[in-house]
């Protein structure tokens, strides 16, 4: 049985609101996390893929986390993404994460450099141990260039008490059963979540904790509508919202990264936010905008 923690349901990998130059737009940040909360996510992911932190500066990333930690004021809990190729710039950006007392920090392998298991286990093995904050795994191997195989998941997991939990996005629901049937043994509190909006409902019925997913910043009556009927056994209604979620995944090919796809997204689901993305990325296009309010008005959006 899957154990209750802060840390189940949907969260979101929140978007960095930003204006034309480049710059944190406060305003535009606080009504997107105002919306997040009032739409009854169950915590929210900082900085993480979605958030855009590889294409911005380190005093831009310090910036965001702060700003957003301080305006969410403990409603919900925070994950805060602070990876980076560099195992100190990690270490520094988890004692910064450790002042804001944020409930955990997302951390994936480094990346650019391939590197062996023993490697990559003493990469966060050196950040479990410098920082107090819980550190949850982040495998995104189509990203990375790596898998974290479940045998240096486990051995994480049975090593450190301080690593509790995994965002797997692979696309592969077999990797979080392997997971799950791997790990769940030696720790039976290890968080899972599923990285992968589709993959939410089968991670909850496999034994996870709940998803990820980019699509609950514009269509949250999904994901946690989807997390609300698990809990509440009504499971005709889950498979008719997963079927509604599943007519979303298109979005993410409409793009490469979908980081303006989904701004737009919220945008249109009429939250006040602006679109600009980071550098190199550029703002959806007009051909974007109308194949995405096709895909949106499939899923009854």
């Amino acid at each position: 049985m899957t154990q209750i923690t802060k840390f189940h349901g949907v969260f979101p990998p929140v978007p960095t609101i930003v204006n034309a130059q480049g710059e944190l737009d406060k305003v535009g940040m606080a009504t997107l996390l105002d919306h997040l909360i009032a739409s009854k996510v169950n915590g929210v992911l900082l900085l993480g893929s979605g958030g855009e932190f590889c294409h911005m500066t380190n005093a831009l990333r310090l910036e965001t986390a702060e700003f957003c930690v301080r305006h969410i004021n403990r409603r919900i809990p925070v994950l805060l993404g602070i990876s980076s190729t560099s195992t100190q710039e990690v270490i520094e950006y988890g004692q910064h994460a450790d002042r804001l007392e944020v409930d955990a920090v997302l951390v994936l392998n480094p990346y650019y450099a391939r590197l062996t298991d023993e490697y990559i286990y003493h990469h966060f093995k050196t950040v479990a141990n410098n920082i107090k904050s819980p550190v949850i795994l982040y495998n995104f191997p189509a990203l990375t260039g790596q898998d974290l195989s479940v045998d240096l998941i486990t051995r994480l997991a049975q090593d450190h008490p301080n690593i509790i939990g995994i965002k797997d996005t692979v696309d592969n629901i077999s990797h979080i059963r392997e997971i799950i049937n791997n790990v769940r043994p030696v720790r039976p509190d290890f968080v899972i979540f599923s990285g992968y909006d589709e993959y939410m409902m089968d991670t909850l019925i496999l034994g996870g904790n709940g998803g990820i997913p980019a699509t609950a910043n514009f269509a949250p009556q999904l994901t946690c509508g989807i997390y609300r009927a698990w809990c509440e056994k009504e499971y005709e209604t889950m498979f008719g919202l997963q079927r509604r979620l599943s007519a979303l995944s298109t979005i993410y090919s409409l793009d490469s990264p979908f980081f303006g796809i989904i701004k737009k997204a919220i945008q249109l689901s009429g939250v006040d936010i602006s679109t600009h993305v980071m550098p190199p990325v550029l703002p959806a296009n007009e051909e974007h905008i109308s194949n995405l309010k096709q895909i949106l008005q499939r899923a009854g959006l």
